[in-house]
This record gives structure tokens, sequence and C-alpha cells, in this order.
């Protein structure tokens, strides 16, 4: 096993690496307006996606997804456990919730989320996507497809894990993409929530 200081360093790159607000760099490279000014102020793909560019949105997607991925998978490479490779995919998902680029404020997590249960376990990650895609299509709701994922995530985790300390990990994910999504939470119940795609105005605040 690494030892405490290599780990704490390796930690402290992922929630680095993490903290790259990908929705706020893409915007700036396609000319667009800051996600953080407009629809939920969220700065994710789902968000960028509202302002009618979809390549934007994409390549938000992407970037936000990779940096989990890749955490991960540098983890993995430079020797470290599975465990402390997991931890390392939530340190960037630490990093992109808490941006230190973004004066600690970020996104919602959930495309780094799946970035780090491929870089975990690519079933896993497929399985959420498919939630995901499933609960998106039927109800049109982004928030509602992340809270499902999420929900499957730790479950799924037990699946093709077994009884895995990782699965805590999956489960600590979890409960922080509930968490942010608490005012999506109250907007489903209030039946204000604004569905994919519904422009800029949606889900103001």
């Amino acid at each position: 096993m690494m030892s405490l200081f290599f780990l704490s360093l390796m930690l402290l790159a992922a929630y680095v690496l993490g903290s790259i607000p990908f929705a706020v760099v893409t915007s700036k490279l396609f000319g667009l307006e800051d996600p953080r000014r407009y629809g939920s102020g969220n700065p994710g793909a789902t968000n960028v996606l509202r302002s009618g560019n979809k390549g934007a949105a994409v390549l938000t997607l992407v970037g936000d997804c990779l940096k989990g991925w890749l955490a991960v998978w540098l983890a993995s490479k430079l020797g470290f456990t599975p465990l402390e490779a997991a931890c390392a995919g939530l340190f960037a998902l630490l990093g992109h919730i808490f941006s230190v680029f973004l004066r600690f404020k970020g996104g919602k997590g959930v495309a780094t989320a799946l970035g780090v249960m491929i870089g975990v376990d690519v079933q896993l990650a497929v399985l959420c996507a498919l939630v995901w895609l499933t609960v998106a299509f039927v109800t049109r709701y982004s928030s509602a497809a992340a809270l499902a994922a999420a929900a499957a995530a730790p479950i799924s985790g037990l699946m093709f894990l077994g009884p895995h300390p990782i699965v805590v990990v999956l489960l600590i994910m979890a409960g922080l993409l509930f968490w942010r999504h608490a005012a999506n939470i109250a907007r489903l119940s209030a039946g204000t929530e604004g569905k994919i795609g519904g422009g800029k105005k949606a889900d103001a605040r």
C-alpha cells in the first residue's frame, strides 16, 4: 500500500482535476453565455444544452465524464489499490461539486460520477447509464434520471462487485448526488421542474 503522503497527494491531484469547470470553459470556447447565469444556474451539460448549442453540451458532458474516469485510471496506473483508485474518483467528484476554480461552487456531478463508475467497473457504469437514459426518455426530467441512476449505483455495485468496500464509496457518491439535487427534488414535488431542452428559462432561480 502506498504511503499516506503519496495517497494524500494523489487525492489532492484528483480533487484539482475534478475542479476543472468544463461547462464554463466550453461555453467560453463557443462564445456562449456563462451557464451559471441562466436556466438552473448549474455549470453542467444539461444546462449548457439550454443554450441551444448541442456541440457545447456534448463537449461539456465528455469533459466532465472524462475527468472522473481519468482520476480512477491514473490512480490505478500509479499502483494504488482499487479502493484507493475509487477514492480518487470520489475526490474528483468533490472537486466538481466544490470547484476550487469557481470559489468552491460547482455542478451537480452526474457526468463526473458516471466517469468514476466507468473507471471502477464498466458493467456498473453501463447499467446506471441505462437507468438514466430510460428515466430521462420516459419523464424528460434530467434530475429524475440522475436520482434514479444515483440510487442504482450502490445496488449495482453489490451486484457486480459483491460486498466490497468500493460499494461504500458508491454509496457516498449517491448521497452527494441526492444532496446536490435537493432543490430539484423540491421542484419535482411541486411540478415546477424544467424538462430537458426546456430553454434558458427552465429551472430559473
